[in-house]
């Protein structure tokens, strides 16, 4: 069908979890060094992995990166850090 877009579909993606973690997690750990400090979300959403790191302790000022990875291809679609 020429011009159809192919949607990501949610309930097999082409990158698993695991995957997307470790996309991001290799990403974090330059700007961060230490991820210890942080609790980690991951869910699949409809515009990929979205993967937060949050302090655990909530009296801590500041946070940790937050992204979204490609479902389909793996790579960093966006990223925001908080520091």
């Amino acid at each position: 069908m020429a011009g159809a877009t192919q949607a990501t579909n949610l309930a097999s993606p082409i990158v698993a979890a695991d995957r997307a973690l470790a996309v991001a997690q290799a990403d974090a750990v330059k700007a961060y060094h230490d991820l210890a400090p942080y609790r980690i979300r991951l869910a699949l959403e409809p515009d990929g992995w979205h993967i937060d790191y949050d302090l655990r302790d909530p009296r801590w000022k500041g946070g940790g990166p937050h992204y979204v990875i490609d479902a389909a291809t793996g790579v960093i679609v966006s990223k925001r850090y908080e520091q």
